[in-house]
């Protein structure tokens, strides 16, 4: 392997993760309570070094399998956070990165240097190492955006759904209630979702049809984009 060597001091360059998920009523936030100082017993999101060998990309996709479990799923880089400070121990770059997970997919781990991995409410989520709170922070306000232009908010349902829960997971995201009959005339136009014969069993109320997203048409709009104002 290459060695590298410089004659001026360099910050020390890392990824943190900002993982959501839906658990059909609220939109949930991936924490890990970390092993090891500084900040040991602390809740943090998951992060870690980049590899010499490794993209900042790579390294988030290896720190969301190595601390959580978690592989395959959508991710997308977010923001550099560079303050002098936001380490105790050396200057340190994160480059950070937020995912969109479906929750019934996978079985939390806790990982390398991870005590446990727990889900929490993004109305509860307690004290966070580091500047993850400003992270957390950046992620919400990228992930109300993007739903509005891009189906990305589909990574975090089951396969089929019902109108309800897509239009919870909508108001979980945007923090605000969406009127029911704009909400399903307007998604239901897009001809992004795909009805099925199939309809919701052993419930209280009336059965609900479910639909899902219709592939050919989700690679369209995530592509092109649309417009999803309510």
């Amino acid at each position: 392997m290459k060695k590298h060597s410089y004659e001026y001091p360099r910050p020390a360059l890392a990824t943190d993760c900002v993982i959501f998920g839906f658990d059909g009523g609220e939109l949930k936030l991936l924490l890990i309570e970390r092993e090891k100082e500084p900040f040991k017993n602390k809740w943090s999101l998951p992060g870690g070094f980049v590899f010499m060998e490794e993209t900042t990309e790579q390294c988030a996709n290896r720190i969301l399998l190595e601390k959580a479990g978690i592989k395959n799923v959508f991710i997308e880089q977010l923001y550099t956070f560079s303050k002098t400070d936001r380490d105790p121990r050396e200057r340190v770059v994160s480059v950070t990165y937020y995912a969109l997970v479906n929750r019934n997919q996978f079985e939390l781990i806790a990982g390398r240097d991870t005590v446990k991995a727990e889900w929490f409410s993004i109305s509860e989520i307690p004290k966070l190492a580091f500047d993850h709170r400003d992270i957390v922070k950046a992620a919400l306000i990228r992930l109300k955006g993007k739903v509005r232009y891009q189906p990305v908010g589909f990574e975090l349902l089951n396969e089929k759904f019902t109108l309800t829960q897509l239009q919870q997971l909508y108001e979980s995201i945007l923090e605000t209630a969406i009127d029911k009959r704009n909400f399903r005339k307007k998604i239901l136009a897009m001809g992004l979702l795909k009805a099925l014969d199939e309809k919701e069993k052993n419930v209280a109320h009336k059965a609900a049809r479910y639909y899902s997203f219709d592939n050919k048409a989700y690679k369209v709009f995530t592509q092109t984009g649309f417009n999803f104002e309510l």
